[in-house]
């Protein structure tokens, strides 16, 4: 697959790059995208949910009533699960949500993001570029320049950038990223994959 490379104006550079087919236009793995998003998001999750059960809840050191002749059904506690103010019976306790998932079929996943993404159009290259500042204004600028500024984007950079990171982290809908340490989720929860050129080795020597 070719692509011509843009530059930070939207316009054509006039220079062609061609894409790894292993890595771009492999076969796309439905299942495995599902597995690792599925992982992504479980191991995300703190798992402190928490709620008191009958042992935790105050009080109810004193039985409610008498035993017989009152038309109610016998109680030995006010925090009984059935009771108003009781314990809860069964409630959610903290435990992990850690799914692992092997590298093998990480690489697969992502590989079927990247040649999903590239199959609907969704791949841009860009020409290598830096801020010798934090300017959020000159990000949103160049996303106007391509025609991306109402589209979730995620813009992968050969290595890390602090210039950059912190002039994209507050666009809602820009995501900047290493391109080798850009998740299947990354990659597949945005409309367009803007890839500097620097970024496309990195991303064939991992993927490829």
């Amino acid at each position: 697959m070719e692509l011509k490379v843009l530059n930070t104006g939207g316009t054509e550079t006039g220079e062609v790059v061609t894409l790894d087919d292993k890595v771009f236009a492999a076969k796309v793995s439905e299942h495995a995208m599902y597995l690792d998003v599925k992982s992504i998001l479980a191991n995300r999750r703190q798992g402190t949910h928490k709620v008191k059960n009958r042992s935790e809840v105050r009080g109810g050191g004193k039985k409610p009533y008498r035993q017989k002749g009152t038309g109610h059904a016998r109680q030995g506690s006010t925090r009984s699960g059935v009771m108003v103010g009781g314990g809860s019976i069964f409630g959610p306790q903290p435990h992990g949500y850690e799914l692992k998932v092997n590298r093998k079929l990480k690489r697969v996943a992502r590989r079927s993001a990247l040649s999903s993404k590239a199959a609907q159009g969704g791949i841009i290259v860009i020409e290598d570029f830096s801020f010798e500042e934090i300017k959020t204004r000159r990000f949103a600028d160049i996303l106007g320049n391509l025609g991306l500024s109402e589209k979730k984007t995620l813009v992968l950079l050969p290595e890390h950038n602090e210039n950059l990171s912190r002039s994209g982290r507050n666009i809602p809908v820009l995501n900047v990223a290493v391109a080798d340490q850009a998740s299947t989720y990354d990659i597949l929860n945005c409309q367009a994959v803007v890839v500097q050129k620097g970024a496309l080795k990195k991303i064939e020597e991992t993927l490829g």
